[in-house]
């Protein structure tokens, strides 16, 4: 089975995994905690009480965290580096996984992979967007920002799961895709608005997981799921918001005025109706605990395939039609 080279924080990763800011006082606490049992060890005391009174502070200080969370604390936990990444999932929730290659028309895109797998005895196609774990493979990834061959590669893939019956599994992660000059070339936005018109008329179950960022057209054109979900701390939006923060005010630091004007969190699309569920995360992100993560997605995919497996091609497709033109809201006066 195919594996990502290097795979996401192993479970309870603190101490020496990657802190972000708000979790320095977190981190502080986490250090003392080791120092001690270490100290402890090395001359045979015993500060079992010590130490359990200090992991319940980190416990309690863990919770006060990250159930308050700003959102843009959410867009940077979106995108920990050590956030599982497509092929960490796959490796956890599938078996038998086959990846392919290549757009037929100019190349292979490694930001964005496919393949056929076996998800508890059912086939699956499986798209997703895949960024790198150094800086070695995130460039060759394009940290995960797709180029048009990689949307006509997972297009490709989708059809040839719509002609067999199978069902499709989209996992985004991606700030948008990949804005070079020979993406443009190319044909960056016709291989966009392709997989958009195309994905509307697949006659197979097709689930969205937004697992990162969810990051303009670029995760759209792999997004038009029958149902879209979205884990805790991703986030899904337009723009990112350093982005808009220097459209609107000419200032990138408004980044945090940005994220609370686009409402780019999982609970603000989930009440807008953009998205249909939201998963929980580990305590401290998803990439404390990957293991966990994988089998609530997965328990949340087998849900929904098996709901949009009972109904007929052509209900999935009228649902779907339904489902994107209801979406948006608008009032005006006389």
């Amino acid at each position: 089975m195919a594996r990502a080279r290097k795979t996401a924080g192993k479970k309870g990763e603190g101490v020496a995994g990657v802190h972000l800011d708000f979790e320095k006082p977190l981190l502080e606490l986490e250090q003392k905690i080791e120092e001690l049992k270490q100290s402890a060890d090395a001359a045979d005391l015993n500060v079992h009480r010590e130490v359990a009174s200090l992991e319940r502070r980190a416990e309690e200080m863990r919770r006060q965290i990250f159930s308050s969370l700003t959102r843009y604390q959410r867009v940077q936990l979106a995108r920990h580096p050590r956030r599982p990444y497509t092929l960490d999932y796959v490796r956890l929730m599938t078996t038998g996984w086959l990846e392919l290659f290549g757009d037929r028309g100019f190349a292979d895109d490694r930001a964005l992979v496919g393949g056929f797998a076996w998800i508890d005895g059912h086939p699956l196609l499986v798209v997703g967007n895949q960024k790198g774990r150094d800086t070695k493979e995130n460039l060759s990834r394009r940290f995960g920002m797709a180029n048009p061959e990689g949307y006509r590669k997972a297009l490709r893939l989708m059809e040839t799961a719509g002609r067999f019956g199978v069902p499709i599994l989209t996992l985004v992660d991606t700030a948008g895709a990949y804005p070079g000059i020979g993406a443009e070339e190319r044909g960056q936005a016709e291989a966009i608005a392709r997989n958009l018109r195309e994905m509307a008329s697949l006659p197979v179950p097709m689930v969205t997981v937004v697992t990162g960022e969810g990051g303009s057209g670029g995760a759209l054109a792999v997004a038009m799921g029958d149902v879209v979900l979205m884990l805790e701390n991703s986030i899904y939006s337009v723009i990112s918001p350093e982005g808009c923060a220097s459209i609107l005010w000419r200032d990138r630091s408004r980044n945090v005025q940005a994220a609370d004007a686009l409402r780019l969190a999982a609970d603000d699309l989930l009440r807008l109706r953009v998205v249909d569920e939201v998963l929980p995360e580990p305590m401290g992100g998803a990439h404390r605990d990957p293991e966990a993560v994988a089998a609530t997605v997965k328990q949340a995919v087998l849900r929904h395939l098996e709901r949009l497996s009972a109904m007929a091609p052509g209900e999935i497709l009228a649902a779907r039609r339904k489902k994107y033109r209801s979406m948006g809201v608008y009032t005006g006066g006389a």
